[in-house]
């Protein structure tokens, strides 16, 4: 890595964020890896981005090999958009593992890494649930950085489908036309065409309206403390939702074994 990278890595803010980089790019999630990455707690180089294609094409992913000394990365996902699959060989320690991350398979491929990307994935999560991800990779890295859509109405997680069909859309930022929304209720317990799954246990919809409470119950009986959070504001136009950005490390003396 050249004198100016170095540089650069020691520095959150020093760049927006990275040749190519998507519109919708958050600086949220950047300022979130580059607190995780900036040193503070230990060096950092090597992690996993679990999910983190759709929408976005694996910026986070990118941003992260181009900004900091990387030795080891993973993009896991179900499938790579053309402009992953373009980017990827420009990244000799870029792996990417194809799968569904919630498989204890998939799990194991990518093996053990200093963090992992959690980005707008938890919330979707079911059999196993959002819960029982964190669960099986408590043991694969020491590093959590989870940015996801936090719900701010009770102190407890709730099941957005439970609330019922009108509530659940008041709840989501999609329409009930939305193509993959529409007659969801009707069809909850119908198989999801081509899955080995019904629409109810699809992470395709919205699931969850997880807690800040939960979240950081779960972490710290996974022997995680949290070093450093931000409130990002509310979520599109979702009055009981806000973007939450988290980091969590493993405390001292806990294991990392599974």
């Amino acid at each position: 890595m050249d004198l100016l990278r170095k540089f650069r890595s020691r520095f959150s803010g020093t760049e927006a964020a990275f040749p190519g980089a998507p519109a919708n790019f958050s600086s949220d999630k950047k300022r979130l890896i580059d607190r995780a990455f900036s040193g503070e707690s230990g060096l950092v180089q090597s992690f996993a981005d679990l999910g983190g294609v759709w929408g976005v094409h694996g910026a986070y992913t990118f941003y992260t090999l181009h900004r900091f000394d990387i030795r080891r990365a993973v993009l896991a996902d179900c499938w790579f958009s053309e402009t992953v699959m373009q980017r990827a060989p420009e990244h000799s320690h870029l792996e990417l593992v194809q799968g569904d991350f919630r498989d204890s398979q998939v799990r194991d491929r990518i093996g053990r890494v200093d963090a992992l990307f959690l980005f707008d994935v938890l919330l979707h999560q079911v059999h196993p649930d959002w819960n029982e991800v964190l669960e099986m990779y408590a043991g694969t890295s020491d590093r959590f950085l989870i940015f996801n859509q936090q719900y701010i109405e009770s102190e407890r997680t709730v099941r957005l489908l439970d609330l019922g069909e009108r509530e659940y859309f008041e709840n989501v930022p999609h329409d009930p036309d939305n193509p993959a929304y529409r007659d969801l209720f009707e069809r909850l317990d119908l198989p999801e065409p081509g899955l080995d799954r019904t629409w109810r246990e699809s992470p395709s919809i919205w699931q969850w309206g997880i807690t800040d409470l939960d979240l950081r119950e779960k972490m710290s009986s996974l022997g995680f403390k949290e070093t450093w959070h931000e409130n990002c504001g509310q979520f599109m136009n979702l009055k009981r939702f806000e973007n939450h950005a988290f980091l969590f490390e493993r405390r001292s003396g806990a294991g990392s074994e599974r």
